[in-house]
């Protein structure tokens, strides 16, 4: 893995002041345009034009510098910029023949003509300004099984990004927070952006039971498919990272490339991952949250630098409200504890960016680094700064990364090597009626296909099937179980997820193996499965029982192994 590179800062670009000229307001820290009070709308990629020709005024701004300070490493003909240029005029009020703000300087590029002036900085305050409105981009739904998610699309960049906000989100709060909302244009203006609040969270349907890593990698490819992406780049900030990693190891072929902030393996103490919360400090916390749900829980770890100012630790407090009740935050906390991706990330393909700052008071910088050394060829930044909020402290830095990570050339993701979990059937002899064994047969091959199975081999004598989420696995291995007791057929199951590889259309890889040696130590009735699936299924409400360490697969080695209890059936 190549080594860490450590970023650097650009206290100029961190600290851009509002200029006016005319009757115009232009604030490049907020990333908006104002006619006195009137918020006045630019495209991502035209506002980036202003805001660089008026950095420059005066200046000639040749085509190629717009190109090269702009899409770094991105393809955008000229069309592209004379259609920024003709949008910014239609906004300004300027005339093409006689410019009074943007001076076109033939072949050659533009020039901004008008006087400009600095305004003096300020502090920024954390919310929308009072009597100004402020109308976020239209929430549309995607439809998940029976459940609907929200989410909302921005910007008309070259690629696709995913954005998957940590703990809990709300698509509407993000864009109160002028420093949030900066975060999220910035990516916009070299993406199709795409934003959307998990199930349980946020303005997406509130369901019993808080989702699995599974359901929502579900919810993001309805999205997906609901705005018509074929393939997109994930970005996770936080937990959200263990999900887009899950998310690219199982459809590699629609995922252009990863990148993860401030993220993290799991969230449980162990002596082989030390950085994470001890069982009491995990429990200290669930204790704040049920005494404190409703102010600013956790702003002190997550953005330190601002959890003094008032104006943030309002919208803190009123964000966390709005993303999730008191029960659904706890759950989702609980849940979140649970995550244990350590062996999903040695099968991440697809290009790999790792982003953490060096001081992060919520996640050390060791977990970043972790995760970067289990995934092959991933690149880690180490940014200076301890916020954990990606939008607090110096976000150009970051975005700045991930600009040009997401804008350099990548070969092409080996979509034939996908993580999958195999389930394994043996099927004892039975003396039932042709009848009966034809019911069986037929009942095995409905719940597959109802589990979203994919069949790989069929014979009185054993079943296998590849899935592409662990719970849907464990579940339909349960039900083989029972439709055997039913029929008087004595079923042994036994399920592991790994690496896969499709050759010439079929599965081959260690994991059908595994699967195989774990269904011959099950007993009669039993579905037994590996530590890597118990880890991958937190919040599924599928409950296991150790068997302790057991010798299996080629080497003989000692894993410990998990009956799965019988109500999952």
């Amino acid at each position: 893995m190549p080594g860490p590179v450590r970023a650097r800062t650009s206290t100029a670009d961190a600290r851009r002041c509002p200029v006016t000229f005319g009757d115009f307001c232009l604030d490049p820290a907020n990333a908006t345009l104002k006619r006195g009070t009137t918020a006045i709308a630019l495209t991502p990629k035209a506002f980036g034009v202003l805001e660089l020709l008026a950095a420059r005024a005066g200046q000639l701004v040749t085509k190629d510098e717009f190109l090269d300070r702009l899409w770094p490493g991105v393809f955008v003909g000229d069309a592209v910029l004379k259609v920024c240029v003709r949008e910014i005029r239609h906004a300004l009020g300027d005339d093409h023949h006689e410019p009074t703000f943007i001076e076109t300087v033939h072949k050659r590029g533009y020039r901004f003509i008008a006087p400009v002036s600095t305004v003096a900085p300020a502090a920024a305050p954390a919310s929308v300004p009072d009597g100004i409105e402020f109308t976020p981009p239209q929430t549309h739904y995607a439809q998940s099984g029976d459940v609907s998610i929200a989410y909302q699309v921005v910007g008309d960049g070259p690629i696709d990004l995913v954005f998957v906000m940590g703990w809990v989100s709300h698509l509407d709060y993000f864009w109160t927070e002028p420093s949030f909302a900066r975060f999220l244009r910035r990516l916009a203006s070299f993406s199709r952006l795409i934003l959307f609040d998990k199930r349980g969270t946020g303005l997406s349907d509130r369901v019993g039971e808080l989702p699995t890593l599974e359901q929502r990698m579900d919810d993001v490819r309805a999205v997906l498919d609901a705005v018509g992406s074929r393939q997109a780049a994930l970005l996770g900030v936080s937990e959200g990272g263990p999900l887009c990693a899950l998310y690219a190891t199982t459809y590699p072929e629609r995922t252009r490339a990863l990148v993860m902030i401030g993220t993290y393996a799991k969230r449980r103490w162990a002596p082989d991952y030390p950085w994470a919360p001890t069982d009491e400090q995990g429990e200290r916390f669930l204790e704040e949250m049920h005494r404190t749900w409703g102010g600013p829980v956790g702003l002190e770890a997550r953005a330190p630098t601002v959890a003094a100012d008032p104006a943030f630790r309002d919208w803190w407090s009123t964000y966390l409200r709005m993303g999730a009740s008191p029960g659904a935050a706890l759950a989702l906390t609980r849940m979140n504890a649970a995550i244990d991706v350590r062996d999903v990330l040695p099968a991440i393909r697809v290009p790999t960016l790792i982003l953490h700052r060096t001081d992060d008071r919520l996640l050390t910088i060791d977990e970043g680094r972790y995760v970067a050394s289990r995934i092959p060829g991933a690149t880690l930044i180490e940014l200076p700064g301890e916020d954990h909020l990606p939008f607090v402290g110096d976000q150009d830095a970051m975005l700045d990364a991930i600009e040009r990570f997401l804008g350099d050339g990548h070969e092409a993701v080996d979509a034939d090597r996908v993580l999958a979990t195999i389930v394994t059937a043996t099927i004892g002899t039975a003396a039932s009626s042709p009848a009966a064994r034809q019911a069986f047969e037929a009942q095995a091959r409905a719940d597959i296909d109802r589990h979203r199975g994919r069949l790989l081999a069929f014979t009185p004598a054993r079943i296998q099937a590849a899935f592409d989420g662990p719970a849907r696995a464990v579940r339909c291995a349960a039900t083989l179980v029972a439709a055997g007791a039913r029929a008087e057929r004595a079923v042994r199951a036994g399920l592991h997820t790994g690496e896969c590889e499709l050759v010439a259309g079929e599965m081959r890889g260690v994991a059908i193996g595994l699967s195989g040696d774990l269904a011959a130590l099950a007993r009669p009735g039993e579905v037994l499965v590996s530590r890597t699936l118990v880890d991958l299924v937190a919040g599924s409400g599928l409950e296991f029982d150790s068997r302790g360490p057991k010798p299996f697969g080629d080497n003989g080695d000692r894993f410990e192994i998990f009956a799965v209890r019988p109500p999952a059936a």
